[in-house]
């Protein structure tokens, strides 16, 4: 477990004296942070404990060395999901894991637990066929094969693996029969499957950090860009060769094909992509691809209907911040803030630097607003898994990140920037601005770790959202959430019938209360992580809600007058075939 400090007394850590930035291999404005306003005083209503021990979740994640990272790739970590492997309605957990530079030990594997509904969890990754060591990196889900179970891909560097799910509890590695090895050593990072041309089959993008070899890397403080703040560090990732982003058809056969070149989106160069996200941003019915983007422009790739993408993230405002300054983009939250009914994006970036909000004009175009929206008093920690989500469920989107440092060993001589960080929330005040909780959602989210993957779901069906925590060489965080207040909710399922059947790229608009919100099904965000595919709205006061379905081919249905604090099972054509009430329990 992580230690807990007041977060009011870790301001503290502002008044130390910071050593100015010398030439570094990572993006950092160096920027102060801005005064922060009077708190509102305003009750929040969600709670977080971290119940991964009493859930059985123990096993420490392992990822490169405790006390040192001599190599980038120790640094970076890796993702997490929840899935619902096994279709009983209850989420599931899937763990990456990394290993050691030597002598890894045979617990550093990744592990899937299957839910007891009881809060606790079952090991069952060597029943289900999936231990594996490795650098694993990233997770995407998605049912590719269209046969009713969750399927799941996996990047590392090294191969990327795809999993079919079996329906019987196991799963297969079908890679090779699927067209998906590659020559040679990749860094694979964010991946999403991803229907861009609508046929109802999920094709798939798998991203490309960098080019990283072991007997090519430099050493700690062997060049410019392996130091920071005049200290030795590992290498990178300004210095080394960047990666790409690749994208598969599904031929509807079990197979892909690679078609980055037909696409255009192997066209984009020069980044180092990190986390996607596939969502329509410019809403015209198509899905668009999001790359964050570590110290170098981040990609937005505007799809054409025929096939083809055009990167456009400069012209669109989502490359940069806004002054024109590259950041450290890690971890990505896609999300309706503002109630406009359009997707917003959230992106986490390194230490002295904000985490950046892009606003969209609806049409694809997006404002920095960070520093009008309240976000530039947090500057301390390093960011990666990320959401706009709405934990208390008052029908206004909140935004929330974890934290924690790359250099294990700066910390005895760089004090004010600790390897482990807290959990940051900041809490929509329902007028375009955030104020930051410091104290006031729980232990869970003020307790110190050095995390990098984090998915969203309701574990424990309550009707509210909780958080599964990557932590570096600890067991993961099991952030339960316990909402009081009287607030209503309403999650929604999706099953495609003529689009695919995970509904990946499907979204829904809920009108409540005056308000309308919209969110969409993604195999990937946060940082490297696949969350709950059941879309959840907090409604606060509202009993009853509008929702319109979009699914992935195009064709829309609305559905009036839902009763809250439900979930409901909207099947493509067929409307609510299963409307079930769980709320207000604790397991």
């Amino acid at each position: 477990m992580g230690g807990y400090i007041s977060r009011r007394a870790a301001l503290g850590l502002l008044g130390v004296p910071v050593v100015k930035a010398l030439a570094q291999g990572v993006s950092s404005r160096g920027v102060k942070p801005q005064p922060r306003g009077k708190f509102s005083g305003l009750p929040f209503h969600a709670c977080f404990t971290d119940i991964a021990a009493q859930a059985g979740l123990r096993a420490p994640l392992i990822y490169g060395g405790a006390e040192k990272k001599t190599y980038i790739l120790e640094a970076v970590g890796c993702g997490c999901a929840f899935i619902d492997y096994d279709n009983d309605g209850w989420l599931d957990i899937f763990l990456l894991s990394g290993q050691l530079l030597e002598n890894t030990p045979q617990s550093a594997t990744n592990r899937l637990y299957h839910n007891n509904r009881d809060g606790t969890f079952t090991d069952v990754t060597d029943k289900a066929g999936l231990r594996k060591t490795g650098w694993a990196s990233a997770v995407a889900i998605g049912d590719y094969n269209n046969d009713g179970f969750e399927d799941l891909f996996v990047t590392y560097w090294g191969q990327n693996v795809l999993y079919r799910n079996n329906g019987d509890g196991t799963f297969t590695d079908v890679t090779a029969q699927a067209g998906l090895l590659h020559d040679g050593t990749l860094w694979g990072s964010g991946c999403t499957f991803i229907d861009y041309d609508r046929d109802g089959k999920l094709d798939l993008l798998a991203a490309n950090y960098l080019q990283f070899d072991f007997a090519k890397v430099p050493k700690p403080g062997e060049n410019p860009n392996c130091n920071w703040k005049g200290f030795p560090v590992n290498c990178g990732p300004r210095g080394l060769p960047p990666g790409r982003v690749w994208l598969y058809h599904n031929n509807g056969d079990g197979t892909f094909r690679d078609v980055s070149d037909a696409s255009g989106v192997s066209k984009a160069k020069g980044s180092y992509c990190m986390t996607t996200a596939a969502a329509d941003f410019d809403n015209d019915g198509w899905p668009d691809i999001y790359v964050a983007c570590d110290s170098t422009p981040s990609f937005l790739f505007r799809n054409n209907h025929d096939g083809t993408f055009s990167e456009i993230g400069l012209e669109s405002g989502a490359a940069l911040n806004e002054d024109g300054m590259e950041q450290a983009g890690m971890g990505l939250g896609i999300g309706d803030y503002n109630l406009d009914g359009s997707l917003d994006i959230l992106k986490t970036h390194f230490a002295d630097d904000t985490a950046i909000l892009y606003r969209n004009d609806g049409k694809g175009d997006f404002e920095d607003v960070t520093n009008a929206a309240g976000l530039g008093v947090e500057t301390r920690y390093l960011g990666w898994g990320a959401a706009i989500f709405d934990p208390d469920n008052d029908g206004y989107p909140d935004l929330f990140w974890v934290t924690g440092s790359v250099y294990p060993e700066l910390e005895k001589d760089l004090p004010s920037y600790p390897f482990k960080g807290p959990r940051i929330l900041f809490r929509n005040l329902k007028n375009g601005k955030f104020e930051e909780l410091l104290d006031q959602a729980g232990p869970g989210v003020a307790a110190l770790h050095s995390s990098r993957g984090c998915a969203f779901g309701d574990f424990d069906n309550d009707g509210d959202i909780d958080i599964l925590v990557m932590n570096m060489n600890e067991p993961p965080s099991l952030l339960r959430n316990d909402v009081s207040g009287a607030n209503h909710w309403i999650k929604v399922k999706l099953v495609g019938t003529k689009s695919n059947r995970s509904a990946i790229g499907a979204r829904v608009t809920a009108r409540y209360g005056g308000h309308v919100q919209a969110q969409e099904v993604l195999s990937q965000s946060s940082f490297y992580s696949a969350s709950d595919l059941r879309l959840h709205f907090g409604l606060a006061d509202a009993a009853k809600v509008d929702l319109e379905v979009r699914w992935p081919n195009g064709s829309v249905e609305k559905i009036a007058g839902v009763a809250a604090d439900h979930l409901v099972t909207i099947r493509e054509g067929a409307g609510i075939v299963k409307t079930e009430a769980f709320g207000n329990k604790k397991v």
